[in-house]
């Protein structure tokens, strides 16, 4: 374990300093991912990619590959955590200085903070349908609104919000045992909503009675072009099952930081995610056309399908099941990493708690204007692009310039190796800005690069910001 001596209190605290208990082993790595893709937006994309494969044998192709190309990149990240023990915002120190590590922690905190309100909307709002069974409660909601919103949906929202902050109150050890047991819980439940449809319909399928118009418009959020089963269409669902972790890339190591080697690591990531997610993606790939056989219709959203059981405790199983599973990515993709990224911009006065509180506030101060029901959606996933170049940055300085070895203790000294200019790497930012031009500003406000870039956006991210990163360090040796 690395001591630290003398370091600045402008770059430490007890939260941010390398982690010196590590008590997660590889069945709480594993259900890190449990926790990050069983959610109500995950669940969608799953079935929807599943249906857009047209066959079992072209979602194996794409999926798997593209579930190993996870595993791939989670483990670069993962490794730079076990072997450091700091948290993202300390290693992004490394290569963008002291200080100019805040610029990609508090890119990191707007996207977290977003997806926080957005999650926690979610998770009340398969609350909300179930108690909308309750004719007294349906007259309510119609009846009764405040800030925007029924009252009933304002009550649920604040619920929730507020049974997430229960799960951190002990910091990440009280993480760790809220998805222990909510991973394999969600599991067990998916499994019996799967079975009940399928029993229900009769039948096993892979989406291939769907009309294909029919499907197109169900799938057109997914953001996957191409006619299903397609070339085009399966290499676009591999990468949009990579970009969907995008997030996780910069900050997995908050995770793995807390490992007890690299071997829990490595069994916790294969079981985790190659295995994991293909799993998970047949699991609601299946159960989406099961439903379509009993109920006529596409529903790729949970939360819709729930809303048609006629059991009661089908129906409140399922209402459990996803809130609990939007809750545990919640923690897991936004609260974790936001706490973090807050604590590190002033470590004398923001402690990973105080970091959490500050990204629940703004969730719930955005609640009334609801942003991720608008186009500010647009706003976030642009910013949410410009993590693609900070990933190849940091690994292209963790892997290729300083070969996995970093001086721990200078991530704390305000005058040591990572000053650079002032506490800021100017090549870095450099790199940051041509990786931009390329995953956001030409994509998003341009129509001079082709349609089916912005597919591969954070891919062009990684590749051009890693790659200027590293023509740029080449005159330093």
């Amino acid at each position: 374990m690395t001591q630290i001596t003398n370091p600045s209190p402008n770059l430490y605290n007890e939260d941010l300093a390398p982690a010196q208990e590590r008590r997660w082993g590889a069945f709480s790595i594993f259900n890190v991912w449990t926790s990050d893709v069983h959610s109500l937006w995950g669940y969608y994309l799953a079935a929807s990619l599943f249906l857009l494969c047209g066959s079992l044998m072209n979602f194996v192709l794409a999926i798997g590959i593209g579930s190993l190309v996870i595993y791939a990149l989670m483990q670069m990240v993962g490794l730079a955590g076990v072997r450091t023990g700091v948290p993202f915002p300390v290693l992004a120190r490394a290569s963008f200085g002291t200080f100019g590590a805040n610029v990609p922690a508090l890119v990191r905190a707007i996207v977290a903070c977003f997806w926080y309100g957005a999650q926690t909307s979610a998770a009340s709002g398969a609350i909300v349908a179930l108690l909308l069974r309750n004719p007294a409660m349906l007259e309510f909601h119609q009846t009764s609104h405040m800030l925007g919103h029924s009252t009933l949906e304002l009550i649920c929202y604040v619920a929730v919000w507020t049974a997430q902050l229960l799960i951190i109150q002990n910091g990440m050890e009280t993480v760790r045992k809220f998805q222990d047991w909510a991973g394999p819980a969600v599991w067990l439940a998916m499994l019996l909503l799967a079975v009940y449809l399928v029993v229900k319909s009769g039948t096993i399928s892979f989406g291939g009675e769907i009309p294909q118009e029919v499907l197109l418009e169900a799938t057109r959020e997914a953001g996957v072009p191409g006619t299903p089963g397609s070339f085009v269409t399966l290499t676009a669902v591999a990468a949009t099952w990579i970009t969907y972790f995008a997030a996780l890339y910069l900050n997995f190591c908050d995770f793995s930081r807390y490992a007890t080697d690299e071997a829990a690591l490595r069994r916790g990531n294969a079981w985790g995610l190659p295995v994991n997610l293909l799993a998970f993606c047949l699991v609601a790939g299946v159960t989406t056309t099961a439903a379509w056989h009993v109920y006529g219709e596409v529903l790729l959203h949970p939360d819709q399908i729930s809303a048609k059981f006629d059991s009661v405790f089908l129906a409140v199983l399922a209402a459990a099941t996803f809130a609990i599973a939007t809750l545990g990515i919640n923690v897991v993709a936004n609260f974790v990493s936001a706490a973090f990224d807050f604590s590190n911009t002033i470590p004398k006065h923001i402690s990973f708690k105080r970091g959490g509180f500050i990204a629940a506030a703004i969730a719930l101060v955005l609640y009334p204007w609801a942003p991720w029901e608008t186009n500010a959606t647009h706003f976030v996933n642009f910013i949410g692009s410009t993590m693609g170049p900070i990933f190849g940055i940091m690994m292209v300085d963790y892997y290729l310039i300083r070969k996995g070895v970093v001086d721990v203790n200078a991530l704390y000294q305000e005058h040591g190796e990572f000053r650079f200019q002032n506490g800021w790497h100017i090549k870095a930012f450099i790199a940051f800005g041509i990786g931009m031009v390329f995953s956001s500003i030409l994509p998003t406000f341009t129509s001079l690069l082709p349609s089916w870039w912005g597919t591969y956006g954070w891919f062009f991210g990684v590749l051009i910001g890693g790659g200027s990163y590293f023509l740029l360090r080449a005159t330093d040796r």
